[in-house]
């Protein structure tokens, strides 16, 4: 993690948030900066590929089924409805999700697991095949979890930089377009300066090498629901998060137009004593977008983070009013599987209902995404929060 070339990115970094005239208080500073930056060539042979691609994912209506949870977490979906963790049952269930008829019209982009990518249906077909036939474009999840950050305030920091050119290359030949890379923030433990550059820079490099192997890197700081603290000061940590990401991906030479977002909304902390209405989520998340993510980035595929279904879509919604200089849209999990969890209960003979329900809740995000969504008619187990303390993926 500690390198002469980190240390010094990290005192620009600070600087840069933080004092932004110090950069010209040192003599010759930010020429250095400026030359150094202009002189490393953007990488050329996936540029156009990387948007594009960014750009079919950031396309109206639709948005990315996050189905990369680990096997792990996946046992904790398939225990929550009695069935045990075995791979034969995680491909039943993702089979499930990925040959849903129609999905690719609310549905742009998938996030796999590695297992998830290589696997086949029972009939033989890849699901980066069953993918591609409804105009989905497969992606990869390609960071190793959360461990924790030695010298921090109790938090943790991403792994899986070593020998992630190699993975990404591969994934690239097995269908993969687009990756994602998922470290977390909390706002209870600071947070404190170590772990947003440790966040930071970690996202900055993956985002790097995804681009050479030619995935898009969805660029993923969530910042944690936890916490009883005020909707301000959520705004406050995303601010400057998000200003220390975009400085390391720029200093990373990152092309912005190939690159995707998903952040947290900024809500107030999930122990809050007064809940925030949509408008007001929507209010606070796009004053932070519009002063930290510079226009050229295509896409914005906000996470579910624990709020319920139709919470999240109403939020969604709420941002969706007015026009925004990006594609402001969905990357969600379990909130858009939940209900699809419940229905199917591991039966065979509930496939066709349990599809029916991912149909309807994409629906409803790609209603939103083009704010047109209405709460009307749902039931009240999508109006149920998902929210768990400390929770991991």
């Amino acid at each position: 993690m500690a390198s002469a070339t980190f240390t010094n990115l990290n005192s620009l970094s600070s600087q840069w948030i933080g004092q932004p005239s110090s950069f010209s208080s040192r003599p010759g500073s930010s020429i250095r900066l400026a030359a150094r930056r202009v002189s490393v060539p953007i990488r050329a042979s996936y540029t156009d590929e990387l948007i594009q691609t960014a750009k079919s994912i950031a396309s109206p209506g639709r948005g990315i089924l996050a189905i990369d949870e680990s096997n792990a977490t996946c046992g904790k979906r398939l225990a929550s409805i009695g069935l045990d963790n075995t791979e034969t049952n995680r491909q039943a269930y993702r089979q499930l999700l990925l040959t849903t008829p129609g999905l690719g019209e609310y549905i742009s982009g998938a996030i796999l697991f590695e297992e998830t990518l290589y696997q086949s249906t029972i009939d033989g077909k890849k699901f980066v095949d069953c993918l591609r036939e409804e105009n989905i474009v497969p992606g990869i999840k390609v960071d190793k979890g959360l461990v924790p950050l030695p010298g921090s305030n109790n938090e943790s920091w991403c792994q899986g930089l070593d020998g992630l050119a190699s993975r990404s290359a591969e994934y690239y030949k097995q269908g993969a377009r687009f990756a994602k890379w998922r470290t977390v923030v909390s706002i209870p433990s600071g947070p404190s300066a170590l772990a947003v550059k440790e966040a930071a820079w970690g996202l900055a490099r993956y985002a790097s090498i995804s681009q050479d192997n030619g995935l898009v890197p969805i660029v993923e700081p969530e910042i944690l629901l936890d916490g009883d603290h005020p909707i301000e000061r959520t705004l406050e940590v995303a601010e400057k998060v998000w200003a220390e990401v975009f400085f390391y991906l720029a200093e990373n030479n990152v092309v912005f137009e190939g690159i995707l977002l998903k952040p947290s909304m900024v809500t107030p902390g999930a122990e809050h004593k007064e809940r925030a209405s949509p408008e007001t989520i929507a209010k606070y998340t796009l004053t932070m977008l519009k002063r930290r993510v510079p226009p050229a980035v295509p896409g914005i595929m906000f996470l579910s983070g624990g709020q319920s279904e139709v919470e999240a879509t109403l939020n969604l919604n709420a941002m969706n009013q007015s026009p925004n200089p990006w594609h402001v849209s969905f990357s969600y999990a379990r909130a858009l599987q939940n209900s699809v969890l419940k229905t199917w209960q591991g039966q065979p003979e509930n496939v066709e209902a349990a599809q029916k329900a991912l149909l309807v809740r994409a629906k409803a995000n790609s209603l939103a995404q083009l704010g047109r969504y209405s709460a009307e008619g749902e039931n009240e187990e999508a109006k149920k929060g998902m929210f768990v303390k400390g929770y991991t993926y």
